[in-house]
């Protein structure tokens, strides 16, 4: 996989993959963090680097790194206390860089996508997590409702972003194992995903916009429980 970036190749040098070669123009590669690097570090313009990353938006520097390697669920639910980001058939992958890179600065133990009809983690993703992913468990799964099946099974609650549900945000404790669970851009929570919540939760809006995006949502879901858990 080709990351670029700044912030994604400086994470990726940080994080546990392996990082083989950087590219990065003559400007990038002043970077203290990039010329303290134990890898190969090779010149190269910027036509360069948009051509090896297919993006324009490398910032002057692009690395090749290993693979990206899922998280099991099982580690997730299996952690004392987790707090779980569950993403419902989520498939921009500019929504799931973003959901990452607030789960990580949030505290967030990890991020559970299903592995079929979502965004899955790559580069453009890495981009736009700012390069939280290196850091930051993600784990798929074949069917989201029976992943909150065992998050409960584990003695831990669910709770679903709804625009129409029953119970203010903020008057959740969010204590002990907590997942919470976002639904697709447009669509929200599938039925049976909704239905395995414990408890559907909303935002209330005050403008004349009805929804925020999940990305936003998620922002918001994440640092009421972050603060509610201390």
């Amino acid at each position: 996989m080709i990351v670029y970036g700044r912030n994604p190749v400086r994470e990726a040098l940080r994080g546990p993959r392996e990082v083989t070669h950087v590219w990065a123009t003559k400007n990038a590669v002043r970077e203290p963090w990039l010329s303290a690097a134990e890898v190969r570090v090779s010149p190269a313009s910027a036509e360069d680097i948009e051509h090896r990353s297919g993006s324009g938006s490398h910032q002057g520097v692009c690395a090749e790194v290993s693979d990206f390697h899922y998280a099991p669920p099982e580690s997730l639910t299996a952690a004392t206390g987790a707090l779980i980001v569950v993403l419902d058939q989520v498939q921009d992958p500019q929504n799931l860089g973003s959901i990452c890179r607030t789960a990580e600065c949030a505290g967030a133990a990890g991020v559970v996508i299903p592995d079929r009809r979502a965004a899955e983690v790559t580069a453009a993703v890495c981009k736009a997590s700012a390069g939280a992913v290196e850091h930051l468990p993600v784990a798929r799964v074949r069917n989201v409702a029976d992943f909150l099946k065992d998050v409960k099974a584990a003695g831990g609650w669910c709770y679903g972003a709804d625009r129409g549900g029953a119970v203010h945000y903020d008057t959740v404790d969010y204590g002990g194992t907590v997942a919470l669970v976002l639904g697709s851009e447009g669509r929200g929570l599938r039925p049976r995903v909704a239905a395995t919540c414990d408890a559907l939760v909303s935002v209330p809006l005050r403008g004349r916009i009805e929804s925020l995006s999940v990305s936003a949502a998620a922002a918001v879901l994440l640092f009421a429980a972050a603060a509610r858990r201390g």
